[in-house]
């Protein structure tokens, strides 16, 4: 008997592990183990929870056309899974055990802890790259190391990646049923999380939906994601994330569809298609650096120098940032669109970030941790790696004496504050020449508003940059990033 080990890899094509175990045409039985008191440790949000456990009911209808259970298990954290996992092969004779693996620090601990155990009565462990569609390890420098900047590690992906196979692994065939695994599949019970519901039903789950809504992203929508990836009223982004982060759907795939589409994805230019394609390398890039510093994991910046700076831990002013109360619109905005739906679009990610650590002198960590208990496309490496490029604090970050202003911002990518009066309902009768500042001197002293004055003077903010105990030193900035 073999067992497949689902965790951040909620699919049946493109699987490795899955693929792997099935190759082998013997009886094949899955496991999903929920860790509620990991999960709350690890911040995750409410919202992805309620999207996994809807997508772990598609995947078990998907697995049992293949003759495979899904096995589901509640065990509390990390600490209990080496235990339990020895318990079902013992129990059902299992010889091999396959997973796809995770790159975290506390992920990676915990596997190694497992396969130790297996490892005490012979029962093998093998762990495949399915997150990525270069596995960390394989893009390094001349030198052999790591990279520490985006550009250059974008180069060497390409090069790297147009000389690799890296088309999806198709999906099993089934696999002959035994009766036990008959019973099993007869006796699968309600997958229930049981900690954490919030809505996510506006995210579907199914295999037809998730696929069509790449397909149509990359047949047209691609095409113009150059020109409008940043303006938040416009539906230009993929908004397949959320997929991602859970491995509904996988990046080789995203990449597959998109060279099937524009062939010519891998040039060196910046239209759509090749623009879209620099964010999957961001995805990868971010993965890499977190599997190559363990320490990011245990909330380590990138860069030593972050001792120099003294941030201020303001509960009031960061209470008013997560509750978009700012008197900035459109970091109100950001933060409402988050808190209502689980998602924000990227350039308000940038702003709001920038708002919380530049002008609010607010911890990072405090942001990050914020966002991952929102986001339903809570991702680690994501997450973290925009945070520490927001804060000038990461590997390819920001120059910290480059600071997003949010007013121009705004001005230039919600010119008619369309995104502005969506969200925050206090301005939809502003002026368009005032929604940006809606207490700027030629309006709003005059004028009586629901909405709060600014928290904080951006322009002082501004002269003052970050309340260094010493400057740094400059650190290097990838162009791909590199505007405001």
């Amino acid at each position: 008997m073999k067992l497949v080990w689902f965790r951040r890899d909620l699919r049946v094509k493109d699987n490795p592990a899955l693929h792997e175990a099935c190759k082998t045409g013997e009886p094949t039985i899955a496991l999903y183990t929920a860790t509620p008191e990991q999960w709350k440790q690890h911040d995750l949000s409410p919202r992805q929870a309620d999207f996994i456990q809807r997508r772990l009911e598609v995947l078990r209808n998907d697995l049992a056309a293949l003759n495979i259970p899904l096995l589901f298990k509640v065990v509390d954290d990390f600490s209990g899974l080496p235990a339990y996992l020895a318990e079902v092969c013992q129990q059902y004779q299992v010889s091999d055990v396959y997973c796809n693996i995770d790159y975290e620090f506390d992920e990676v601990d915990r596997d190694n802890a497992v396969a130790g155990t297996l490892s005490l009565t012979r029962t093998g462990f093998h762990a495949f790259h399915g997150k990525c569609i270069l596995p960390p390890g394989s893009v390094l420098t001349g030198g052999g190391k790591s990279f520490q900047v985006f550009t250059p590690f974008k180069r060497a992906w390409l090069k790297l990646v147009q000389s690799t196979d890296y088309s999806p692994v198709k999906p099993p065939l089934p696999i002959s049923p035994t009766a036990l695994t008959k019973a099993l599949i007869e006796d699968a019970k309600e997958i229930d999380l049981r900690y954490w519901y919030e809505d996510s039903v506006s995210w579907p789950v199914d295999d037809n939906t998730i696929i069509q809504r790449l397909r149509d992203y990359c047949s047209y929508r691609v095409t113009s994601y150059d020109a409008l990836r940043d303006i938040p009223s416009e539906p230009a982004t993929s908004q397949l994330s959320a997929y991602l982060a859970i491995g509904a759907i996988s990046p080789r795939q995203c990449l597959a569809r998109l060279l099937t589409e524009h062939p010519n994805a891998f040039d060196d230019s910046k239209q759509g298609p090749q623009v879209w394609l620099s964010e999957l390398i961001w995805r990868e890039f971010y993965q890499h650096v977190t599997a190559s510093n363990p320490s990011l994991s245990k909330g380590k910046a990138c860069l030593s120098w972050e001792s120099n700076i003294e941030w201020k831990h303001d509960e009031i002013l960061f209470e008013r940032w997560k509750q978009g109360k700012t008197g900035v619109p459109i970091v109100d905005a950001g933060m409402r669109q988050l808190n209502e739906t689980g998602w924000m679009h990227n350039r308000l990610r940038m702003i709001v970030a920038s708002f919380l650590v530049k002008d609010l002198h607010i911890d990072w960590r405090w942001g990050e941790r914020y966002f991952m208990q929102k986001l339903i496309d809570g991702d680690f490496a994501a997450n973290n790696g925009g945070w520490q490029w927001s804060a000038s604090v990461g590997l390819d970050a920001q120059p910290y004496f480059r600071i997003f202003n949010p007013f121009t911002q705004s001005k230039k990518f919600d010119p008619e504050g369309i995104f502005i009066r969506r969200w925050v309902k206090e301005l939809e009768n502003i002026p368009e020449k005032f929604i940006h500042d809606p207490y700027h001197k030629n309006y709003g002293s005059d004028v009586s508003l629901s909405y709060p004055k600014p928290i904080v003077d951006h322009a002082l903010r501004e002269r003052r940059h970050f309340p260094f105990s010493k400057l740094p030193r400059i650190t290097p900035v990838s162009k791909e990033r590199e505007h405001d």
